[in-house]
């Protein structure tokens, strides 16, 4: 998608050197200007420059003809707008061959400079809309197969406590007397408890969907300090140790910040080792005028390397995690977070030896 404000960004191809000197002497002010004297050239300049908007090509070249080489590059770079010059009096030889090309429009020779100017700003705008609506579809597809897994798992994680409830109802009821009332009451609270927190993830996961982003000055010593106390932290279990640099002001989405830090540090808190006598959650903080960086480490179960790059999809877990308490969304909604703040996380971990989890987050300061 161009950003705004961007230059336009024009690859010309002809195989006359004055035309190209030509052509970049009357735009190059106003737009980005890429030249090539031949079809290879150019497909070397695409090739590096992904991002081209608009190829303006000369249809008499000596080797391929512009046609021709709009053609070749149809599968690799389907995007750029493309736009003929050519000599030619009759086109009706040319139409076919221009269809085949996609060609957006051609133009007569020598051209005219507001002509040529006005097309390729149209030539431009129809990039642009084009871009805009691959954007759309892809973001369509995505909530499509997101709403399908959704429903499947979402329908197993909310049945399965509520089936455990009543398995354990329906055993105590084949017992005469129960002998240990509490055992079955505990059994019926962790249930609850598991239920209780899949909707609290829903609930963020539909929050991050919806909530407009309210960008504010954040002072990352209290909003860490407060997400560890909505967690319960149970200090005696748990140590926590943070440290911040903040030196100056950061300005970004408090709400998804926020959001971000609670499910890094309940997934660390979540799956420590219980063969670890000192399990210790570790979070740094970092903030320059660019960026804050968040590191979040533990010494607990870490991830097995071929789940690494599975961990931030929905509703993914790990062999380790059916046996706890992951319902394979937390990660998935730091991921979500952080894509609606431009940030950005990687992580670094060792099966049975703890997890690393850096965050970067744009500092909004205007």
């Amino acid at each position: 998608m161009p950003k705004p404000n961007q230059k336009i960004k024009i690859l010309y191809i002809d195989d006359e050197q004055n035309n190209l000197n030509s052509f970049k002497a009357v735009f190059r002010r106003d737009y980005e200007i890429y030249t090539a004297l031949s079809a290879e050239e150019a497909v070397g300049i695409l090739n590096e420059h992904a991002d081209v908007h608009l190829i303006i090509a000369d249809q008499r070249m000596p080797k391929c003809t512009g046609v021709e080489f709009f053609a070749s590059i149809i599968k690799e770079h389907p995007d750029p707008r493309r736009i003929l010059l050519t000599g030619y009096a009759d086109m009706e030889s040319l139409i076919g061959a221009i269809n085949n090309g996609n060609i957006y429009r051609y133009i007569t020779k020598p051209w005219n400079e507001l002509e040529l100017r006005n097309t390729i700003q149209n030539a431009y705008e129809a990039y642009r809309v084009n871009q805009e609506l691959k954007e759309k579809n892809q973001e369509l597809t995505k909530v499509n197969e997101e709403l399908s897994r959704f429903i499947y798992s979402a329908s197993h994680e909310l049945r399965s406590p509520l089936l455990s409830v009543l398995g354990i109802v329906n055993l105590a009821k084949l017992e005469n007397s129960v002998v240990d009332p509490y055992g079955y009451l505990n059994m019926i609270a962790n249930s609850v408890h598991q239920l209780d927190g899949f909707v609290l993830k829903l609930i963020e996961y539909y929050q991050n969907t919806r909530v407009e982003s309210i960008f504010e000055n954040i002072n990352f010593n209290g909003l860490i300090k407060e997400t560890i106390d909505s967690l319960n932290v149970d200090t005696d279990l748990v140590k926590h140790e943070f440290c911040v640099d903040q030196e100056i002001p950061f300005f970004s989405d408090k709400f998804r910040v926020g959001l971000v830090l609670k499910n890094l540090i309940d997934n660390a808190l979540k799956f420590r080792r219980l063969s670890e006598p000192f399990p210790v959650v570790k979070i740094k903080v970092k903030v320059d005028s660019e960026n804050a960086t968040v590191l979040i480490q533990d010494n607990g179960q870490g991830i097995q390397e071929e789940y690494l790059n599975k961990i931030f999809t929905m509703f993914f877990r790990t062999k380790i995690e059916h046996e706890g308490q992951g319902n394979g969304i937390g990660l998935y909604i730091v991921k979500e977070a952080l894509n609606k703040m431009n940030g950005t996380i990687s992580v670094q971990s060792t099966y049975n030896v703890g997890s690393s989890f850096e965050v970067i987050i744009p500092n909004i300061q205007n």
